[in-house]
Parts: structure tokens; sequence; C-alpha cells
């Protein structure tokens, strides 16, 4: 989001050439700058400790792919407590280990994806109303049902198989 107008007086932004940063819109009245906004989210594949990861069906986001558990970061909260939350709040589930893989921008929602691997001892799933399924699947198999090469699920599900079996 790009700032038009201050949000705490609401005079209109002028241009400011702020260090390195180019041009940013600046409120005048109260004399600081306002950098564009974007959205902060996680996107976690669980795994078994095995060879198997669970894979979500939200028909709000596809009805043709699968997709791993996500959220928005609250305020206040760290990316590994979002990752650890959104994972018991979508299917249940406690995170035993948490494993950082990386940051991958969205450009269709502007948003920064900060991507983990997690594993996870209990294999009953509970659902949330925002998840239709989820299956646990053979991370072999994983591939042919997220979103194609190129999507952070993809790159997630590539990372888990070359950690799992190329350490074999």
């Amino acid at each position: 989001m790009r700032f038009t107008y201050c949000p705490d007086c609401g005079e209109k932004l002028a241009l400011r050439e702020i260090g390195d940063e180019g041009n940013i819109p600046f409120c005048e009245k109260c004399n600081r700058p306002l950098f564009d906004m974007f959205s902060s989210c996680v996107i976690i594949l669980v795994g078994d400790g095995k060879d198997n990861v669970v894979l979500l069906r939200q028909n709000y986001i596809s009805e043709i792919y699968y997709n791993l558990v996500s959220g928005y970061i609250k305020p206040g909260e760290t990316a590994e407590e979002c990752a650890k939350r959104e994972v018991e709040e979508e299917i249940g589930l406690k995170v035993d280990k948490l494993d950082f893989v990386g940051t991958f921008w969205f450009g269709k929602k502007d948003m920064l994806m900060i991507a983990f691997i997690a594993e996870t001892s209990n294999r009953e799933i509970s659902l949330s109303k925002e998840v239709d399924e989820a299956i646990w699947e053979d991370a072999r198999l994983a591939l042919d049902k997220v979103h194609p090469k190129g999507s952070v699920s993809y790159t997630l599900v590539e990372k888990f198989l070359k950690n799992r079996f190329d350490s074999k």
C-alpha cells in the first residue's frame, strides 16, 4: 500500500527524497515519511518426520491445487510464533520442530511470505472452518498436487524432498 494521505492528520503527502530510498511520501505537518506497507504472512509445509506431508484443500484459494498451511502475522507476533499458531489453528497439530526456509515475494497479493518446514509427531488432523480438507500425502507425490513449479508451495515441497531424500 502506498500512502497518499497521512493516516494520522489526513494531510495530502508530498514526495521527499529520503537517503538512499529515493522519493518517499512525506507528511509535512507530522514531519515524517510514510514508507510503503505490505502484508507479512507465513507458509508452512508440515511433515511427520518420515516421508509424509500435510496438504490442505481450501476451495476459496483453489479448487484445483492443494496448498499448505499459511496465515497472516499478527502485530507483536514473531514469524515463528505465527507459524506454530497457524498449524495448530488450521489442522490441530502441535509443531515439534520448525525450520526457516526463506522469504518469498508474492506479487499477486503484495505480500511477503516467510516460509518454514515444520515437523510434528501427531498425525491426528483436526480441521478449522477455513480448511475444506487436509490429507497426509507421501511427499514424493505432493509436487503433482500443489500449485505448479515456481510457486512457494512447490518450492517448499522440493526443499523437503531434497533434505529428506538427498541425505539418505
